[in-house]
């Protein structure tokens, strides 16, 4: 179902939105509209074939009406990625209840399903270093919040000192480099890099958290303290909710 079916079914179209809504909420649903539709066609297309005028159309507005939200393509992008960020971290509050790397393994098993969008944050991210670029503070404040979320994870699970002798800050970096990384060198060539695989042989390297290579449900390591078998097993993405662009 695309983005303009589901504006429908929810609201009737334009004229019930604005017999019940204000001009901030019509705003808004507009705004969700633009970004589900993005997110809907990058999924089928990738993200150099996804213009601002499929997007548009598919969100049952003009060009020119899209533009009022987002004036560029790279700021539309950036909402997507928003969009994204914030779905997962709420998935990653629904699994709370499993252990925290292994929640960052599951997300990166579900990023294997989706590489239009990992194309779309690995292009962009690398735009972002230029000079004045739309997105680069975007992902400045992303990467110092992605950081700290790293290093609570690592000190939750291994304590102020890593096995390695790291502290939790200075893995933190390296965590997220290799989650980035094996992004990039699986969209080069996903054949060969077998992303979810590798990123939790760097866990066992890490010390921490189940780090069983490709997650083929073989017990953990000593004194993991954790039954063999816990926690994986999974198809990719289940237990981390819908996904953008999915159902």
């Amino acid at each position: 179902m695309t983005a303009r079916d589901q504006e429908g079914r929810r609201g009737g179209g334009p004229g019930a939105r604005r017999a019940g809504g204000g001009r901030e909420t019509q705003r808004a649903e507009r705004r969700a509209a633009i970004l589900e539709a993005a997110m809907e066609l990058i999924a089928e297309r990738g993200y150099r074939r996804t213009s601002l005028a499929a997007v548009a159309e598919r969100a049952g507005l003009t060009q020119q009406g899209l533009l009022h939200h987002f004036p560029t393509k790279e700021l539309l992008l950036v909402g997507v990625l928003e969009t994204r960020d914030r779905w997962d971290l709420a998935s990653a509050a629904a699994a709370a209840g499993t252990r925290h790397t292994d929640t960052l393994a599951q997300l990166v098993d579900y990023n294997a399903t989706r590489p239009g969008l990992v194309q779309t944050y690995t292009v962009l991210a690398a735009d972002s270093v230029t000079e004045d670029h739309p997105a680069r503070a975007f992902f400045e404040s992303r990467f110092r919040v992605v950081r700290a979320a790293m290093a609570e994870v690592l000190r939750t699970e291994c304590g102020d000192t890593l096995p390695g002798g790291l502290t939790p800050e200075r893995a933190a970096p390296l965590l997220a480099a290799v989650m980035d990384g094996l992004q990039l060198q699986w969209l080069l060539d996903p054949e060969e890099v077998e992303m979810p695989a590798a990123f939790r042989d760097f866990l066992a390297l890490l010390g921490c958290g189940q780090g069983r290579a490709g997650g083929t449900g073989e017990g953990p390591g000593e004194g993991s303290g954790e039954e063999p078998g816990e926690g994986s097993g999974e198809e990719p993405g289940e237990g981390s909710g819908d996904g953008p662009g999915e159902g």
